[in-house]
Parts: C-alpha cells; sequence; structure tokens
C-alpha cells in the first residue's frame, strides 16, 4: 500500500487574474494531464485549473464500495492530497464558493467524498459517475453546511462500477446537508461523460451568485 506524492498540475492564467478555481480529479489508470482537456470541453477558460496527480495513477486500489480500510492508507493520502489543493488555493485570497471540484468515475467518488467530509459552499461540484466511499456509508465522517452549493451527479443503469443505488444514497446525503443536486442516470450508457452531462457540467460553471 502506498500514500500519494504531493504532485499537481496547473493549467491557465494565475488565481490573481481569474480568481477562482477548477480543481479536476482524474480515474483509475488516467492521469492529470488527461482530465486537464475536459475544461475546455466545459468552456472553462476563466478558471485557473489543478489536478491532482495520483501515485500509480489510481488514488486506492480497491471498489468504493469495497470496505475502506481496505483501500487505507491510500484513500486518506488521496483526500488529504485534495485538501492541501483545496487549502492552498485558499490561502492566495480564493473563498470556498469560488472553488469548483470535478472528478470522473474513481475521481468523482473521491470528489464526493471529500466535499461532503467538508461541506461548505462551493462553487459547484461535477460527479461524472461517482458516489460516496464505503462498503455502507459512514456518516460520522460527513460533517459542514453546503449552503446550496449547486452538484451534478451521474451514472448509467447499469454501470460496472457505480451503482444507482449509491448515486441515490449519495443525493440523500449531500441534499440533507444543504446542496442543491442535479442527479442524471442514463440507461445503458457505457462508462464515460456523455454531451448531456458536459451541458448540464457547464451550467454549474457558468452560474454566477
Amino acid at each position: 500500500m502506498y500514500t500519494h506524492e504531493k504532485q499537481v498540475r496547473t493549467q491557465g492564467k494565475p488565481l490573481s487574474e481569474t480568481g477562482k478555481a477548477l480543481i479536476l480529479i482524474h480515474g483509475r489508470g488516467a492521469t492529470a494531464a488527461s482530465i486537464l482537456p475536459l475544461a475546455q470541453e466545459l468552456g472553462a477558460d476563466d478558471f485557473t485549473l489543478f489536478a491532482p496527480q495520483a501515485t500509480s495513477n489510481t488514488w486506492y486500489p480497491y471498489s468504493f464500495m469495497a470496505p475502506a480500510d481496505q483501500n487505507q492508507p491510500a484513500l486518506d493520502s488521496a483526500l488529504e492530497l485534495i485538501d492541501e489543493t483545496v487549502q492552498s488555493i485558499k490561502s492566495q485570497g480564493i473563498a470556498s464558493e469560488h472553488i469548483y471540484l470535478l472528478g470522473f468515475s474513481q475521481g468523482a467518488c473521491l470528489t464526493a467524498e471529500y466535499a461532503t467530509r467538508h461541506a461548505q459552499r462551493f462553487g459547484g461540484l461535477l460527479i461524472f459517475t461517482g458516489g460516496l466511499i464505503g462498503q455502507e456509508l459512514n456518516t460520522r465522517n460527513y460533517k459542514g453546511d453546503f449552503e446550496g452549493t449547486p452538484v451534478f451527479i451521474s451514472t448509467g443503469d447499469p454501470d460496472p462500477h457505480v451503482p444507482v443505488s449509491r448515486v441515490d444514497e449519495t443525493v440523500k446525503q449531500m441534499e440533507g446537508m444543504g446542496a442543491s443536486v442535479t442527479r442524471k442516470v442514463y440507461p445503458g450508457r457505457p462508462h464515460t461523460i456523455l454531451q448531456e452531462e458536459l451541458e448540464l457540467a457547464k451550467k454549474i460553471l457558468a452560474s454566477k451568485e
């Protein structure tokens, strides 16, 4: 088992110019470099981009629905890397409501888990095929108030990795903590991101408080 080295790729204009950050969290077997182009598809030209890189390209070894201790210490290390990225953005004078988190698949699970453990008013959460982590949800880990944070969450039905039931549990948990959730389940969709999902995500990125 391993912990993650601190590697975060950045792209775009500096935070001092954009005033808002988009953190992109890649899936299992992928890379920070491979998820960054998604920002262009989302029209996120006016965001400063941050993409943490998992050591060995995997955030944690087993399914996100395995008993959580089986995915340690990698899981805690991954959550810590995201938190360090968020804190470093905040330390540059950017409030949480100007920080957006996006993940696909394993990265989407990590996005959901991190945000729900640190619920606050984020700019938005884009959870492309993912849900909260663990064999069952450990609600003791979830703290804070989303204060109306817009959330997009999706999966296919069936999806080889992310069952609809876990998406529904995740929606319930996040809504109970004050998130404004858009849930989409796509019958027969492969494990990918559809154009419609990109369009719904664009609305969240473009929304001005």
